[in-house]
């Protein structure tokens, strides 16, 4: 089943990366919405050693057509080697808001 809208998942290093990078893409409406946990932290492998680290979590809610230009964007700003962005469908939600997305999204072609 298709899904007409997602929520894209990325981590980032810093706050102010995030509210800019979030900022700018509600500002291009390639999302309509960017929720932003300030602090998380976060324990993975990285160059042969356990890091744990505080990053900063966003989730995009925006149109399944835009996600691979909210993707390019983010790795065009994302001061990460290896970004994780993670592309979640919307099943199912309510309308009102799914109908409030599609219209602060930039059309689809």
């Amino acid at each position: 089943m298709e899904s007409e809208f997602v929520q894209i998942y990325w981590t980032c290093g810093s706050l102010d990366e995030a509210r800019q990078t979030a900022r700018y893409l509600v500002e291009k409406k390639l999302v309509a919405c960017a929720n932003i946990i300030p602090w998380i932290e976060s324990i993975f492998p990285w160059n042969d050693k356990v890091d744990t680290v505080q990053e900063t979590k966003i989730i995009f809610k925006t149109q399944t057509a835009l996600f691979n230009a909210v993707k390019e964007e983010i790795l065009a700003r994302s001061k990460y080697e290896v970004p994780e962005i993670l592309m979640v469908p919307i099943l199912d939600g309510n309308q009102e808001y799914l109908e409030w997305v599609a219209q602060n999204t930039a059309p689809v072609r």
